[in-house]
């Protein structure tokens, strides 16, 4: 389930096109549909507000200006779908790597 604060990989066409964070979800006037307010992490940084379907926000592909589009959410490893960091014992200590000067 996608949140507020959650980074999505933004497909278009397909292939992965832009990463953002999803800045809120609010309900929109008709039902079912929803607000997502998305922070494009690009440079310049751009707000866009889409107006989707719950299905949509939660990776269903859907089209927009009759392209494909589709959201998928990151692990918190930053890997799509998950890495092997998904498996690490919480209990186990980080690991420092301190830097030095030559």
């Amino acid at each position: 389930m996608t949140a507020e604060g959650d980074i999505v990989l933004v497909y278009y066409q397909e292939k992965p096109s832009v990463y953002a964070r999803v800045e809120s979800i609010t309900p929109d006037v008709k039902k079912d549909w929803y607000r997502l307010r998305l922070l494009l992490l690009t440079i310049p940084a751009q707000e866009v507000t889409w107006i989707l379907r719950g299905e949509y926000i939660n990776g269903d592909p859907f089209t927009m200006g009759g392209e494909s589009v589709r959201l998928e959410k990151l692990a918190a490893t930053g890997a799509p779908g998950g890495g092997p960091g998904d498996k690490k014992d919480p209990g186990d200590p980080a690991k420092v790597i301190p830097f030095r000067k030559k």
